[in-house]
């Protein structure tokens, strides 16, 4: 049988050797040009199976091109390739009606198998909505190979209303991305309605995710609205998601399975129409075996993870996000401010542990107090000492072994529960807790290198595999 043709767009000649080959030895025929306007003449005469398609080119864009291509071919599957690596392209790309979105450098293996599940997909029409008139706003920051995974997801889900789990760190940007998937949604023309679990009293949570009747408790004068029924058409984030009590749990899960809530001390049921983004910095897994959240809760939350990296596993977004905050504050009225090389290389080694919300917060500093029109890493080096003179740990605490340190974790897990014990299982549970970071560390050491992991570890290959899918870890790949 005719193998499939495949039809490569690309400036870059280097870049259509490379895919010409690749392609080739898969089975596939090729055939390349540098420019939109071949491309179209390709496409318009009915040749190819496939496009790939830079998005720059010399004579059109590829955004301008895809609908005309749509238009024609409908079924034609258009795959994207880009070096501006922001959410932004990747989510044109999808509304623009692309079928998949690569970002530059790839991984030619990757390319191939989207190549193939693109090729096998049944020949149907899918209706795009036009972007916005604002879709040169970007609401996330980065181009590391760690981000470029989580924009191909947010760009495969704005379209619908499935349900998200977002797990990181404190101040790693759960609400940002919660927002970019409402913004740039189905849902964009409804309320976005955020409630933090963490900062409600706890026998207040229920009441204020669902409402209350009057006097259904004390204080209760009036009928309280609820972020359910103020979310209504919209997106109901619900952060820290780890921190909500078992009763609010067990109203939560018939919500996700019913699609209707009772207000506190009310009767009758009222039907929601809510998208559900949630977050944590929690180990819900953990959670559940301590019998603090209910196994079924979580299940129905996390339809779509989407793991968030700390800042020190994306240490080279530091500079674009360094600007970026500037930028901010100049348009805050604050002074114009640049910062040297030298001074970014101290922020790229810094480990942050406040993540992104800690780097904005020291550059809105910097931009507030410093008079030089340039920070320069004197600054920086005195910046970054100061606050750990200031929080007063203990002389040699960096020093500290990982024993002593799972000792203190121990004997804080063991002070919690007091006379009594924790739930059984606790071996295998505090080796998970251990293997988990471990292993995604060394995977992000490794550019997300299998092999190299492995040998880092000095595990078998087959040993790290089943261990990152026991441990549901996420791999990004990419190449230099």
């Amino acid at each position: 049988m005719p193998s499939e043709t495949i039809l490569v767009a690309d400036d870059d000649g280097a870049i259509r050797t490379v895919l010409n080959q690749a392609l080739g030895r898969a089975g596939f025929d090729v055939r390349s040009t540098g420019n939109a306007s071949t491309l179209w003449r390709w496409v318009s005469q009915g040749e190819g199976d496939l496009v790939i398609s830079d998005v720059v080119m010399p004579d059109e864009n590829a955004f301008d091109l895809i609908p005309r291509i749509k238009k024609l071919r409908p079924e034609l599957p258009i795959i994207v390739m880009s070096a501006q690596n922001t959410l932004m392209t990747a989510i044109t790309a999808a509304e623009r009606g692309a079928y998949e979105y690569l970002p530059k450098p790839f991984d030619l293996n990757e390319l191939t198998g989207i190549v193939r599940r693109a090729l096998s997909q049944p020949k149907t029409s899918v209706a795009k909505r036009e972007p916005e008139s604002d879709e040169d706003r970007i609401p996330l920051i980065g181009r590391s190979a760690a981000m470029q995974e989580i924009y191909r997801v947010m760009a495969r889900l704005v379209g619908t209303d499935l349900t998200v789990m977002i797990i990181g760190e404190s101040g790693t940007g759960k609400e940002l991305v919660a927002r970019a998937l409402h913004d740039y949604g189905k849902r964009r023309n409804g309320p976005f309605v955020a409630i933090n679990m963490a900062a409600i009293p706890r026998e207040l949570i229920e009441s204020e995710l669902f409402g209350h009747e009057k006097g259904s408790f004390t204080g209760a004068s009036g009928r309280g609205v609820g972020r359910f029924e103020q979310a209504e058409g919209g997106t109901l984030f619900l952060d820290e998601i780890g921190d909500m009590p078992m009763d609010a749990q067990t109203r939560l899960l018939r919500v996700l399975q019913e699609g209707e809530y009772t207000t506190v001390g009310g009767r009758n049921p009222i039907k929601t129409d809510v998208r559900i983004v949630a977050a944590t910095n929690r180990d819900l897994r953990q959670l559940i075996n301590q019998g603090l959240f209910r196994e079924d809760l979580f299940y129905r939350l996390n339809v779509v993870p989407i793991r968030l990296p700390p800042l020190r596993e994306r240490s080279e977004d530091i500079p674009d996000l360094v600007r970026h905050f500037l930028a901010l504050c100049e348009e805050e009225g604050l002074p114009a401010k640049s910062i040297d090389n030298a001074a970014l290389d101290l922020l790229r080694r810094h480990r942050w542990p406040g993540n992104v919300r800690e780097l904005e917060n020291l550059v809105r500093r910097l931009a507030a107090l410093y008079t030089e029109d340039t920070i320069t890493a004197e600054v920086i080096h005195a910046e970054l000492s100061e606050p750990a003179a200031a929080t007063g740990v203990a002389e040699g605490a960096e020093d500290e072994t990982l024993g002593a340190a799972i000792e203190r974790h121990l004997q804080r897990l063991f002070s919690e529960y007091g006379d009594a014990l924790p739930p059984p299982g606790l071996y295998e549970r505090l080796l998970k807790e251990l293997e988990r970071p471990l292993i995604s560390m060394s995977l992000g050491a490794t550019r997300g290198n299998q092999i190299k992991a492995a040998q880092l570890l000095g595990l078998n290959r087959n040993t790290l595999r089943k261990k990152i899918r026991d441990l549901d870890i996420q791999v990004v790949r990419g190449i230099r």
